[in-house]
């Protein structure tokens, strides 16, 4: 497998995130006293073109609901995952930029892209108010897209999406 990793055989990734800071670096590997290490993190972030980064906003209780084709938050996680500075960098945004790569970070509230001046935010959940669920929940501003848009709002209802591809 870590031929294939290494090799750059894979086209796309879809990857957990703890934290994020405000340049796009990816902690995974430390957190706290407990170090779990980054496996083949790294192996499968330097060589993979397409990388999406997924996980909840905030981390420590937080509780949502999908309702009316919109995402509710009924109570907020007890820690920002969205860090000025990360604890140890495990994926490096600036590795990512002089290569060349394309990076998502997703969470139920908010999509991220990287581009070569940090972190821009490019869409927001319907129901998600831009400055009390995002801005206030981060240690930083990040760069808000002048298209900013709200995300398919198909997710936040019930029954099939109908994607045509």
């Amino acid at each position: 497998m870590f031929d294939i990793y290494d090799g750059g055989i894979l086209d796309e990734a879809v990857l957990g995130l703890a934290e994020v800071d405000f340049r796009g670096n990816v902690n995974v590997s430390k957190l706290e006293n407990r170090v779990s290490g980054p496996g083949g993190f790294i192996n499968i972030t330097q060589s993979t073109k397409n990388i999406i980064f997924m996980g909840s906003f905030t981390a420590g209780g937080l509780k949502v609901e999908v309702k009316d084709g919109k995402l509710n938050i009924l109570q907020e996680g007890k820690y920002k995952k969205f860090k000025k500075n990360v604890e140890q960098i495990t994926f490096s945004a600036k590795y990512a930029t002089i290569h060349q790569q394309n990076i998502l970070f997703v969470t139920e509230r908010a999509v991220f892209k990287l581009e070569s001046n940090g972190l821009t935010l490019i869409e927001i959940a319907p129901g998600v108010d831009l400055e009390k669920d995002i801005l206030e929940q981060m240690e930083f501003k990040p760069i808000i897209s002048h298209e900013l848009k709200l995300m398919d709002e198909r997710i936040f209802q019930e029954g099939k999406m109908n994607i045509i591809i």
